[in-house]
């Protein structure tokens, strides 16, 4: 294809030198979008596509008007585009386009969400001494001036990292010059978050050149009062998100004024997995609804839903601060009017910090700065529906409003609601923004303008009644500008000062001297009205950008106020209550509650008590009994616990946790080459390598995806080491029951089960469940008791589903040959076959069959279903590949090898077996 010139040729040249994936130029009163790109927006927006020619050439073009623009931008890149946007201005020779701003994921102003929208750089730094690299990650909200940065390293420090980076959910990633080439790393990010990433310059993330551009924005006090000029990796990081966000030109660094380091310390840990599992702000299924954050949620702002959701991703280990909280929660949940006005009043707050961040990027118009008026304006109710009830003033609310300069708040306000009208146009450069009085030199224009309108306005009757002409009017438009029109009867009627313009149908347009001085006069008058008041409003808006700490400290604290409300509304609907928050181990919950299930079902409360003495607890009971909700409610209790909540229980005692961590169920991940047994020995061993003695473990099946011995070999070692080396809280639910004997050899290991109806007292249990052998008669109870069960009633779950009666009942007959090891009678096809019996041998964990139609030997069924033909002999022969894995299980000591490295051997040992 011949070059482009021209328009296209400017268009593909400035396309070029973006780094962009898509460019919308503007050409008069339109964006346009031109070759490759106009095919895209077209596909993705249902644009109408064109033609446009240029140098004997035809290039497909899409367009939208100038106006319009922000939701078309919002939309690309909602779908992981980066759009640059060339805006025209004009020059002495006429005009000229350059690219002003690239809008990616993470730098998008205009979002429609209310939830947080991150920009991330993460650093691997030198290596330094023998514990690996240090890990440096920063994280930016632009649209309301949040930032984030923090250190870590130690011979874990890549996984925590990560655990950050999915704490925060970014929408865009800029990982480091070491960390782009890492397709483990990358990878791990694209299966645990929906962010974008992109390739930043490695210059920025260079140390002297990120510290110094650190140190410029935020200041080197500040660097150094937060504690982290010594940390080389947060600093690259932090210097390459304020690079980024300046070159994209989203305009508001100015709005990013405050520098948060925090520490591993400060947040309950919570991986990608546990989020998932714990469905904290999606459900399994990625749906928002039935989700913990959707559960609880009562917000009225947008940050204040916003806020709520922060605090479930990363709940506190401040105590101080988690009793703050819970003191503002109890006094609103005991002031039910002063509630309902506090939250009345809330509900016409607008988004402060993201005003705040719009006002500093220049696209705030005169609606959004009313918005902000309206919303400063309110803080003053608020601050008396406090002071007027005695609870509310006497808690922590009552000092809510005291971080706040009060006078400031009311002095720009005052300004604000002084200067605009109550009800701005949605555009800054067509006038009508500002009130009477607030500008001298503007009211006089106005003043000249408006009469000349009137003028204008009354021209038609002096006109009917100096002529005669009763069909006369007089209007404008964009081509004829101002004009008389009179009816084709009447036209040859008018006076001679008329000139005609246009003949139509009907009628005919005139003009008149005194018209067209009337005409340049009001078009003048327009012009420097708007420009006037488009001057005007940048000063305005400039003053609010210089004020954008204030709007977000006020921003802030009205979350706040509506973040604890939520959890009282919550909390009084739902009866919850106030737990006790300790530094010690204990864990003791009294009729707790699944804080979501407990919204659709009668739900059966549960005890709960964990201490020094009993710190892991083996969970046994029924298939679909409730084992997995006791053990997430057990979760979700700790952790409400530690964003300040009321908590579902009667009563509820709670000692801080450093991380919660869970492995309930798993599915596979065939296209990353991890089957369902991998993806859960992974997340074992992340558990395994994470977890403290802070911690809570919650294990929901472990060993189940492989052979029966191998798994209960694996959760037997899992046990012990968590129990003899971790040393956490832990809630083990199983089906193997033979892990129950744990409880009688450890002392701090306990045994509890889910019951089912007409279930003996005694510990265990060996009789069939009904008086006729089989579970007919099963009724799960849900309720938790102490002790170990030795059923799953897995058949009564299968008849429950559906299962046809002929595989049920004889799964029936099965089980109680089992249980009694009798032979069972393996039924062929057809009606001559011989009957094979088999007994399950507990020695050799197989099953030995013999057929009463053979005497040449016997033949052993294995666990799998296989068969082989076993001689007589009394020493069968063993193949030297299978002694040799036997010589290596005869000579390993389970007591000292750490579980991953078991693990491993296990793996090693099945694929040798295999293989022979």
């Amino acid at each position: 294809m011949t070059e482009a010139t021209g328009i296209v040729g400017e268009f593909l040249s400035l396309k070029a030198d973006s780094d962009a994936d898509i460019l919308a130029m503007q050409c008069g009163d339109f964006y346009e979008f031109f070759d490759e790109d106009a095919e895209i927006v077209a596909d993705e927006l249902d644009l109408k596509i064109s033609q446009k020619s240029s140098h004997g050439s035809s290039y497909p073009m899409a367009g939208v008007p100038v106006d319009d623009l922000t939701p078309y931008v919002s939309a690309l890149v909602e779908r992981g585009y980066r759009v640059a946007v060339a805006d025209q201005h004009e020059t002495a020779d006429g005009h000229a386009r350059e690219i002003t701003r690239v809008v990616t994921p993470g730098t998008h102003l205009e979002t429609s969400d209310d939830a947080a929208q991150y920009l991330a750089a993460v650093v691997e730094g030198d290596e330094s001494g023998g514990s690996g690299p240090a890990y440096g990650l920063a994280v930016a909200d632009v649209t309301t001036g949040q930032f984030h940065v923090t250190e870590l390293d130690g011979e874990d420090a890549r996984a925590r990292i990560q655990t950050e980076l999915y704490k925060f959910d970014p929408a865009e990633v800029l990982p480091g010059p070491h960390l782009r080439g890492d397709d483990d790393f990358l990878d791990r990010l694209r299966e645990r978050t929906d962010a974008a990433l992109t390739v930043h310059t490695k210059e920025s993330f260079a140390p002297g050149r990120a510290s110094h551009r650190v140190r410029d924005h935020f200041g080197a006090e500040t660097v150094d009062s937060v504690g982290i000029a010594d940390d080389e990796a947060a600093i690259q990081a932090a210097g390459a998100v304020l690079s980024y966000v300046e070159e994209t030109g989203v305009g508001t660094l100015a709005s990013v004024t405050r520098l948060q380091a925090y520490g591993a310390t400060d947040h309950v840990n919570l991986d990608a997995t546990t989020q998932r599992n714990l469905e904290l702000t999606e459900t399994m299924q990625g749906d928002s609804d039935g989700s913990l954050f959707d559960t609880i949620d009562h917000t009225t702002t947008a940050a204040g839903a916003r806020l709520l959701r922060e605090w479930l991703q990363r709940p506190r280990r401040d105590r101080g601060e988690l009793q703050r909280r819970q003191s503002c929660v109890a006094a609103l949940a005991e002031s039910a009017m002063a509630r309902e006005q506090l939250c009345e009043t809330l509900s016409d707050a607008y988004d402060l910090e993201r005003l705040a961040s719009k006002a500093v990027s220049g696209s705030a118009d005169a609606r959004d700065l009313r918005s902000v008026a309206g919303t400063l304006d309110l803080l003053g109710t608020v601050a008396d529906v406090i002071d007027d009830d005695q609870r509310l003033a006497d808690s922590p609310l009552g000092t809510a409003l005291d971080r706040l300069d009060r006078a400031a708040v009311a002095d720009l306000a005052a300004e604000l609601d002084d200067a605009l009208v109550a009800d701005p146009p949605g555009t800054v450069r067509q006038g009508g923004l500002f009130e009477q009085g607030y500008d001298d030199d503007l009211d006089e224009v106005i003043e000249r303008h408006e009469a000349i309108l009137e003028w204008l306005e009354t021209l038609p009757e002096r006109e009917k009644g100096k002529t005669g002409i009763t069909h006369l009017s007089v209007d404008r438009n964009k081509t004829d500008g101002y004009y008389i029109q009179v009816g084709r009867s009447e036209a040859d009627d008018v006076p001679e000062h008329y000139d005609q313009i246009k003949e139509l149908k009907n009628s005919k347009r005139f003009t008149t001297d005194e018209l067209q001085q009337k005409e340049r006069e009001v078009f003048r008058l327009e012009e420097r009205r708007h420009d006037l008041e488009y001057e005007l409003f940048g000063e305005l808006r400039e003053t609010v950008a210089e004020r954008a700490t204030l709007l977000q400290d006020v921003g802030r604290v009205l979350a706040e106020l509506d973040g604890v409300a939520s959890l009282a509304i919550h909390a009084v609907r739902n009866d919850w209550t106030r737990p006790e928050l300790t530094d010690g181990r204990a864990l003791d919950v009294a009729a707790g509650r699944h804080p979501v299930v407990e919204q659709t079902t009668e739900f059966v409360p549960n005890d709960l008590q964990m201490d020094e003495d009993r710190q892991f607890l083996i969970v046994t009971g029924p298939n679909m009994s409730g084992k997995s909700t006791y053990m997430r409610q057990a979760a979700l209790i700790t952790l409400l616990a530690q964003v300040g909540s009321f908590v579902p229980a009667r009563s509820a005692t709670v000692g801080l946790v450093d991380g919660i961590y869970t492995r309930v169920g798993a599915l596979d991940e065939l296209a990353q080459g991890r089957s369902t047994f991998m993806v859960e020995m992974q997340e074992l061993s992340n558990i395994l390598h994470s977890a403290t003695e802070e911690s809570l473990v919650i294990l929901d099946e472990v060993g189940r995806g492989t052979a029966t011995y191998d798994g209960i070999s694996i959760a037997w070692a899992a046990s012990e080491y968590i129990v003899n080396e971790i040393c956490c809280k832990t809630l083990f639910a199983t089906h193997y029951h033979e892990l129950t004997v744990l409880g009688d050899e450890l002392p701090t290991v306990q045994n509890v089960h889910v019951a089912v109806a007409g279930e003996p007292s005694g510990p265990r249990r060996t009789e069939p469940h009904g008086a006729d052998g089989s579970d007919d008669e099963v009724t799960f109870l849900r309720t938790v008791r102490d002790g170990p069960t030795d059923r799953s009633y897995g058949v009564h779950v299968a008849d429950m589903a559906g299962v046809p009666d002929p595989v049920v009942d004889r799964s029936r007959d099965v089980l109680d040959r089992l249980r009694e090891d009798e032979a069972i009678d393996v039924r062929g096809s057809g009606g001559g076959g011989e009957t094979t019996q088999v007994v399950f041998d507990l020695d050799s964990g197989e099953f030995s069959t013999g057929s009463t139609g053979t005497n040449e030997g016997e033949q052993r069924v294995a666990t799998d279903g296989s068969h082989e033909q076993e001689t007589t002999s009394a020493e069968p022969a063993i193949d030297p590949e299978t002694q040799a894995v036997l010589d290596e299980l005869d000579d390993i000591d389970v007591n000292e090898t750490p579980p991953v490295e078991l693990l491993t051997k296990v793996q090693e040992w099945q694929d040798k077996l295999n293989e022979t």
